[in-house]
């Protein structure tokens, strides 16, 4: 455990600093358009932002994902977006809170409510770490940690392969996911991170009770690719290049999530940048859109460029929904107006 906070430096660097995206293929929404409304009989003042995402009020449909904390330099980045995300009216989630369960000394890194009040939070842990001695009692400490109004557990498989410090005992993880859906008093989803959730996977996760999936699509960051600049190992670097194409497209995700578990609370994410890519994941079935390393350069340089980014996105968003009269974010989620690009 010692080197948890320089593994999480580690990886902030990587992400600014490395081609760490996937290579050969794309998150999918470059295959939708709108469709033009040249007459959308809406004044652009009234359109609205505002939705609820599992009974919660907020200001906006996006989230700030989650991205870090364990670190001095990830705890200045959690402060710094949870300040813009109060400002703003988005939702938050912070990295993998594992570490400060473990180190009480690193729990400020992760303690985003002091800065943001009123905006739901989404505490995280790795979902494999239930196959390593965590429960629903480590579950609850992290959403304490956070202040937090839910709790994700992320699936990163081929991560932990890649990492020279992975746990890969994946086996028998939905009975425990169910069991921490039980135990705990707070919505508990489920995340990729990077790599995609199909339709069968999300139905299973629904049966075991997981109120949120998190697709986290293929198309942005590749975790195989982060973890091969980190590993020694000549072998394990050279295999992680075989899976620089690897996982399913986030608008594909979206789509088979959403048709495979009609009733769930659903987040896109997974290589978004602008507000037009959060314009079509929410209308291809998303409650709330997810933006990720697109919003770590901004966050590690300036309070003003992170405040200028997230205003941009909300701008692209707001006249997406304009541009085909849509006034409601549920008048875009319901539109007849995105279609397949033609072959």
């Amino acid at each position: 455990m010692g080197d948890t906070s320089g593994r999480k430096s580690e990886h902030i660097r990587l992400c600014l600093e490395e081609q760490v995206g996937g290579e050969g293929i794309t998150t999918g929404f470059e295959k939708y358009r709108f469709r033009h409304n040249a007459l959308p009989e809406l004044n652009f003042d009234e359109v609205s932002l505002k939705t609820v995402f599992l009974g919660a009020a907020v200001r906006t449909p996006l989230l700030i994902s989650s991205m870090t904390g364990g670190s001095k330099l990830a705890g200045e980045i959690n402060d710094r977006l949870a300040e813009a995300a109060e400002r703003r009216g988005w939702a938050m989630g912070v990295g993998s809170v594992r570490a400060a369960v473990e180190r009480g000394e690193l729990a400020p890194t992760f303690a985003v409510r002091r800065k943001a009040p009123s905006i739901p939070i989404i505490a995280n842990l790795g979902a494999v770490q239930l196959g390593y001695g965590f429960g629903a009692a480590e579950c609850q400490r992290a959403v304490d940690i956070a202040g937090a109004d839910m709790l994700v557990l992320h699936l990163n498989s081929l991560q932990e392969v890649f990492q020279p410090e992975g746990n890969t005992g994946f086996g028998g993880l939905l009975a425990r996911i169910e069991e921490v859906c039980r135990a705990l008093p707070v919505p508990v989803g489920v995340k990729e991170v990077g790599w995609g959730i199909d339709g069968g996977t999300a139905r299973r996760l629904r049966e075991a009770g997981v109120a949120f999936i998190d697709v986290a699509g293929a198309g942005g960051t590749s975790w195989s690719q982060v973890e091969k600049f980190r590993s020694a190992d000549p072998v394990r670097r050279a295999a992680a290049e075989a899976f620089a194409d690897w996982g399913i497209p986030t608008a594909e995700c979206i789509r088979e999530v959403r048709a495979a578990a009609p009733d769930a609370a659903l987040i896109g994410s997974g290589g978004l940048n602008t507000g037009v890519d959060a314009a079509k994941a929410l209308a291809l079935g998303a409650d709330l859109a997810g933006f990720g390393r697109a919003l770590l350069e901004p966050a590690v340089h300036s309070e003003e460029r992170l405040d200028a980014l997230l205003e941009r996105v909300e701008l692209e968003l707001r006249t997406a929904m304009f541009g085909i009269g849509a006034g409601t974010v549920s008048a875009l989620r319901n539109t007849p107006r995105l279609v397949r690009r033609e072959v």
